[in-house]
């Protein structure tokens, strides 16, 4: 069973990835309660964290009832990166998890994210910095490499681990492919394969069925599954994947009632955390998806995302179970 650091993993672990504006508490609750073995928060930028910028510092709040709970951070320059790890330390998260994966052009511009590619020297400096600052583990998520021609995961996922980082997350497409094409596993298992890694490998991009967590499993030999796109505005997905490796069955989906309750809370904890009008914005993503397949819904699917009054939601989510309240889902 795999390790990070001191913490002990379950067998296949699966983790919610760090994605940004989605990731925050409400929604890591919503995923941990349905079987998300780790969850991290969207990720943070060291230079805002050090700047005190509210959004950078607003995204350091975690929850006991989340554990274990990985913090990402992102940047390119060493000093803001230690400085920011102190900061990071006095919410208590039980991991840091570094950015070296976001192939977001804004991230990617600054050498920071998937940018830091290109400079690979320096992606094992800053981690080996890191891991020397703090007692907590340190775990890197990245891509394949730059582009096709310049993927050297394999040396560079050992050379991360000789200088300490606890666990390696990999997505398997490059930053010239964002999020397009098909992921490619094959390298992270030659990472997985290599004699000399001891660490946990985690896979990453395309986990988008209970099967395709077991493949990545059983044909490619990973350690963990983690979970991004499939989980959005779906968080029974953690918990499907879970039934379908214990019995080789699919478990049935949620009901309408789970699905209405899952987005009141969903809706509610986001007012709760971040107020009323971010709280309304930032929850609309995950409609679709929680009521995904349904006939002749875009009416109301339109007055959840469009309305910024809570109160219109809420009252659209009654109408919606009224209506919809016996539709089966397949």
């Amino acid at each position: 069973m795999p390790k990070i650091g001191d913490i002990q993993l379950p067998d296949f672990p699966l983790l919610l990835a760090p994605m940004e504006d989605v990731s925050d508490p409400p929604f890591r609750a919503l995923c941990k309660e349905q079987g998300a073995d780790v969850v991290y928060t969207e990720f943070i930028s060291s230079e805002g964290l050090i700047r005190d910028a509210a959004k950078s510092v607003m995204k350091l709040d975690i929850y006991e009832k989340e554990r274990p709970v990985g913090i990402q951070i992102f940047g390119a320059n060493l000093d803001s990166m230690l400085r920011s790890v102190e900061i990071v330390e006095k919410s208590k998260p039980d991991i840091i998890d570094i950015n070296f994966g976001c192939p977001v052009k804004k991230v990617v511009s600054k050498g920071a994210g998937a940018g830091i590619l290109k400079d690979i020297d320096l992606m094992v400096k800053l981690t080996d910095a890191m891991v020397k600052h703090t007692k907590l583990p340190v775990t890197v998520k990245t891509r394949l490499g730059w582009d096709a021609d310049s993927i050297k995961i394999v040396e560079v996922a050992e050379r991360l681990q000789d200088v300490g980082c606890a666990a390696i997350a990999i997505h398997g497409r490059t930053r010239v492919q964002m999020y397009k094409g098909n992921a490619d596993w094959k390298p992270i298992a030659q990472v997985k394969n290599n004699q000399r890694m001891h660490i946990p490998v985690f896979g990453n991009g395309d986990v988008d069925s209970p099967e395709a967590a077991v493949k990545m499993r059983d044909e490619y030999g990973l350690d963990g599954a983690m979970i991004g796109r499939a989980s959005i505005g779906y968080p029974w997905f953690f918990n499907e994947v879970k039934h379908f490796i214990k019995t080789g069955e699919h478990k049935a989906p949620p009901t309408m009632q789970e699905r209405v309750d899952a987005a009141r809370r969903h809706l509610q904890m986001s007012i709760d955390w971040k107020g009323e009008k971010l709280g309304v914005f930032e929850t609309r993503r995950h409609y679709t998806n929680y009521f995904k397949g349904i006939p002749d819904f875009k009416q109301y699917r339109m007055k959840m995302v469009t309305s910024d009054d809570s109160v219109d939601v809420f009252a659209t989510f009654d109408e919606v179970l009224e209506k919809f309240g016996d539709h089966q889902f397949s």
